[in-house]
């Protein structure tokens, strides 16, 4: 089952065509709930309407692998939102989901690509993140069908 821990937006691009010159003030805000429109993105995020039948509509990242370097890189300060995707999942390999529709929370998507990791990722998370995100740096889809997604409530054990 894929859980969301987290979803992010950002009015504007922080890294995104910033090669040479230091990152812009565009932060990632936390929601509890984002409107996915098919065919254009996130609405109220920084690629919503970017370009027609853009890749990245959406990004997914793996909490497992933002707990892992948390761990390896001694960023224990850093939060989730640093990575600059939309949305931590738990329980799910992101990237067999490359080339494959499915469905979250009634929301259809295909995956078309992993979100390769730049060498901001050590500028953003911590010094070493790029080289450990090489390979597993998330996800990036095409909304398929409107919908909503929503933080899932935590998991109480």
């Amino acid at each position: 089952m894929i859980r969301i821990e987290h979803i992010y937006l950002s009015p504007g691009h922080a890294y995104f065509g910033q090669h040479g010159q230091g990152p812009a003030d565009h932060p990632m805000i936390a929601v509890s709930e984002v409107e996915c429109v098919a065919g254009r993105g996130l609405r109220g995020d920084r690629f919503f309407d970017y370009k027609a039948d853009y890749k990245g509509q959406v990004t997914f990242f793996a909490a497992e692998i933002y707990d892992e370097l948390r761990d390896t890189l001694d960023a224990h300060e850093r939060e989730p939102w640093a990575f600059r995707r939309n949305v931590i999942t738990r329980g799910v390999d992101l990237n067999r989901l490359i080339g494959v529709e499915f469905t979250i929370q009634n929301v259809r998507f295909l995956g078309t690509a992993e979100c390769s990791p730049c060498e901001w990722m050590d500028v953003g998370f911590a010094p070493g993140a790029r080289l450990a995100l090489e390979g597993r740096g998330g996800l990036r889809a095409r909304i398929l069908t409107d919908g909503i997604l929503r933080v899932d409530a935590p998991v109480v054990a």
